[in-house]
């Protein structure tokens, strides 16, 4: 079961890991909140979630500007060719709907038999950012946590952060 954003802000409590969050009226693209952005510090976020051709889930947090060339990022990551998630198992593995991905659903790849299903990969140049934001599991509001505290979640939830440095790939 899919956690709450009450759940998840516990979590973020009980790691130590300070947040503010602010309500606002739901955005499904990053050119959608805009507006939004601009009340709020530090580095806004886009996330994916995707599958490679042989079932690998791959969540990748990048700062809202980056561009991403899914063509080329198998390479990039070693994996087979990747494309967009099928809803139904985003809901599954992250519990979150479209629009709502963030990197605070790894709470949600916990499975009982093993390690995580998602392999977690970071934009290099969120960390340039004291502060990042992104959806807590829904998309109605934004929180915003030290970049650092990113990567503490992100590890407390069996997750080790793969650092890829997008900026580069695209003067590549």
């Amino acid at each position: 079961m899919a956690a709450s954003r009450a759940e998840l802000f516990r979590f973020l409590d009980d790691l130590g890991i300070a947040h503010t969050t602010m309500a606002h009226r739901p955005v499904f693209t990053v050119e959608e909140g805009q507006d939004i952005k601009a009340q709020l510090p530090g580095g806004h976020t886009k996330n994916l979630f995707l599958k490679d051709r042989k079932g690998a889930l791959v969540l990748i947090s990048a700062l809202g500007d980056t561009a991403i060339r899914l063509n080329r990022l198998h390479k990039t990551l070693g994996c087979a060719r990747l494309s967009f998630g099928r809803e139904e198992l985003m809901r599954q593995v992250l519990g979150v709907a479209p629009g709502s991905v963030t990197a605070f659903a790894l709470i949600n790849d916990r499975p009982a038999n093993g390690g995580p299903r998602v392999r977690f990969v970071l934009d290099r140049a969120i960390l340039a950012h004291d502060l990042v934001n992104f959806h807590p599991l829904k998309n109605d509001a934004t929180t915003t946590i030290a970049s650092a505290d990113l990567l503490r979640f992100a590890r407390a939830t069996g997750h080790e952060p793969e650092l890829v440095d997008f900026a580069a790939l695209q003067d590549a």
